[in-house]
């Protein structure tokens, strides 16, 4: 039978916010079944609205975050750690209220923090024991947790499946696995097909990215191999695609983008979400 897979896109595709700019009724005809919007703070998800727009569309929702300014899990002053686990318990407990279940994003580091090290014991210790704190908050919020490995360039503590499966191995919670990503994991692994096969029981989440974030089936990822890999360890959760819109300065500067990645961003969505769905109906056949 194979699994029953979701289809996401996550809606940076369109713009950095949660706004009327999202085509959310293209969305819904296009069959995608959900999408992915940015929380970066708790304060600033309008709950009621999402709710709403997701009942109005039949849609469901995941988040994905990043730690703000401001917030380090495993920085060494530990007045700043106390202070990350109180906003990402704030934010668990929102997603909670908005009927979302999964948040997803590189939550032990910020982004773009490179120190020109290696990352040490203590903040590998520190990370463990902040994602700890999160557990009980997951537990009462129904939420789980999807930890995500970046690339070299964007984070130095988490860039390869192998380190992400012992890192979620010793915090040891029902609640909180990886996201697995095919853009970073074509930079950081041998095989990105393997490096999903190491995350196994443990995966939480798939981000669908082409090796340029461009639209997926038109790079160089091995596609049948992925979904195969996904169908074989009996992944049953989302296919999202996250891509961001190049065209807005703040996300451009904050993801690299500086050319047009399609024809049309709504080619990155609703062309890719066609194709991984054509790819997924195939691999189900085998």
């Amino acid at each position: 039978m194979g699994a029953v897979m979701k289809f996401g896109v996550n809606t940076m595709i369109w713009s950095g916010a949660f706004d009327t700019s999202i085509p959310l009724g293209k969305i819904k005809e296009a069959g995608i079944d959900g999408i992915e919007i940015p929380a970066f703070d708790a304060n600033d998800v309008d709950v009621a609205a999402l709710r709403w727009a997701l009942n109005e569309y039949g849609l469901e929702c995941t988040f994905c975050s990043v730690n703000p300014p401001g917030k380090n899990p495993i920085s060494d002053d530990p007045a700043v750690r106390a202070e990350t686990v109180e906003h990402w318990k704030r934010l668990i407990a929102t997603a909670g209220e908005a009927g979302v279940k999964l948040i997803a994003g590189p939550t032990y580091s910020p982004v773009g923090h490179l120190p020109g090290r290696r990352r040490s014991a203590d903040e590998w210790k520190w990370g463990v024991d902040f994602h700890h704190q999160l557990d009980a908050t997951l537990q009462d919020a129904g939420v789980e947790l999807a930890i995500e490995p970046l690339n070299r360039f964007e984070t130095y503590f988490l860039n390869t499946a192998e380190d992400t499966v012992r890192f979620v191995d010793e915090i040891d919670s029902s609640r909180i696995g990886i996201l697995f990503d095919t853009f970073h994991s074509n930079i950081e692994e041998k095989s990105i097909a393997e490096g999903y096969r190491a995350c196994g029981p443990r995966l939480k989440h798939v981000h669908t990215c082409e090796n340029d974030r461009g639209v997926p089936g038109t790079g160089h990822v091995d596609w049948p191999d992925v979904l195969g890999t996904l169908r074989e360890i009996g992944y049953d959760g989302w296919l999202t695609i996250e891509s961001f819109n190049g065209t807005i300065p703040q996300l451009a500067a904050a993801t690299a983008i500086w050319r047009d990645l399609a024809p049309s961003m709504d080619d990155i969505a609703f062309k890719g979400a066609a194709f991984l769905k054509r790819e997924w109906e195939r691999e189900k056949q085998q």
